[in-house]
């Protein structure tokens, strides 16, 4: 019989980590491809996303807090099978700082440390002693029924799920649109986002700024709220993905569409997976990023609170980068290698030098800044 493994990666709903917990798979799967692999993740983020994923023998939503304490994290557990060759799991349960900021998830680790059984091993992801090749490539294999035709074609995501005021406002995404349309006028513009409420996350940018963003002069045509395998479709018959930092950019990256990043949020680019990008960090020392786990700084910006790097006046001052970079991008001219030996020193030289508060998964990042 095949070794069964449980890859156990239970983190924040941020469809990001469901990618990332994904990519992991698929480097203990590569590294013995013949065992099943079963992943576990949390119910609120896209556990669908293994569906795309031929290597996961099965997958489990688990209905459990992140933030706030869980009562019944045994009973939660229950839907698990007990016994496993092998549990691999989120090394972030090892981290106190994180159990002590998210008490569902530690509620949920311990219930599981009771309620699971490894015959052979019980690990952490990235662990080589029970097979893991670092760097495999996690491509998503869409169904067939959403595929989507490939044309000249933007794709856009003005948000994310956070605070609003961590991405740019309506008013700075019409100059970007603007910009755009100018440069790509046979560039079809495609709006992303979710505004229904079903318990996972949503698009914070909101209705009105979605309407703002709809009568722009270039037409945009709009997949707000389409299911999310129809999103990634579109995405993947797309140019290029343009967006903030967010989640939903580690799942392009599995289509295969480079992704440009107005870099400069409360997190850095760290998830690179053998496609093309462009992160356009801004001038820290105008407009501070990356405060990663603190508040970040906000201020009152002229269209309503903002960080400084997604500011009017950040976006102003890197629009001409941006187009540029998007052209790069859909016209095939940066190369997966060149992207990352540009990215890194740049964002070295946002750190002002200090590399460590700097990583990557995988250490991609340790390549680079020798």
């Amino acid at each position: 019989m095949s070794e069964r493994v449980l890859v156990n990666f239970f983190y924040a709903p941020s469809i990001g980590h469901a990618v990332e917990a994904l990519y992991y798979a698929n480097g203990h799967h590569a590294a013995r491809p013949g065992r099943e692999i079963t992943v576990a993740l949390n119910a609120a983020t896209a556990v669908e996303f293994a569906d795309f994923c031929p290597f996961v023998s099965a997958r489990y939503a688990m209905d459990h807090s992140f933030v706030e304490p869980c009562a019944d994290s045994a009973g939660r557990l229950a839907v698990l099978p007990r016994e496993w060759d092998y549990v691999i799991e989120d090394g972030r349960r090892y981290q106190d700082f994180q159990l002590e900021m998210f008490p569902g998830m530690r509620d949920y680790y311990a219930a599981a440390d009771e309620h699971l059984i490894a015959r052979e091993k019980r690990t952490f992801t990235c662990d080589r002693r029970v097979g893991y090749l670092p760097r495999q490539h996690l491509r998503f294999e869409l169904p067939e029924s959403v595929r989507r035709e490939h044309r000249p074609r933007i794709a856009v995501l003005p948000g994310g799920s956070g605070d609003p005021a961590l991405y740019p406002s309506a008013g700075s995404w019409l100059l970007i649109l603007d910009a755009l349309h100018e440069a790509y006028p046979e560039s079809e513009i495609v709006l992303l986002g979710k505004l229904g409420q079903d318990g996972r996350t949503t698009t914070t940018l909101g209705e009105s700024g979605f309407r703002q963003l709809l009568g722009h002069r270039s037409r945009p045509v709009s997949a707000l709220d389409v299911p999310l395998a129809e999103q990634l479709a579109l995405v993947q018959a797309s140019d290029v993905f343009l967006s903030p930092h967010t989640g939903f950019g580690l799942a392009v990256l599995a289509t295969g569409t480079p992704w440009l990043t107005l870099s400069g949020g409360r997190w850095f680019e760290y998830f690179f997976n053998g496609v093309p990008f462009r992160s356009i960090i801004p001038d820290t020392g105008r407009f501070p990023s990356f405060s990663q786990f603190d508040p970040a700084l906000v201020f009152e910006d002229e269209d309503g609170p903002r960080t400084p790097s997604m500011s009017r006046a950040r976006i102003e001052a890197d629009l001409g980068r941006i187009v540029t970079a998007a052209g790069e991008l859909a016209a095939g001219q940066v190369s997966y290698e060149q992207a990352l030996r540009d990215y890194f020193p740049a964002l070295l030289a946002a750190h002002g030098g200090d590399a460590s508060g700097i990583w990557s998964i995988d250490g991609v990042h340790l390549d680079y800044l020798c």
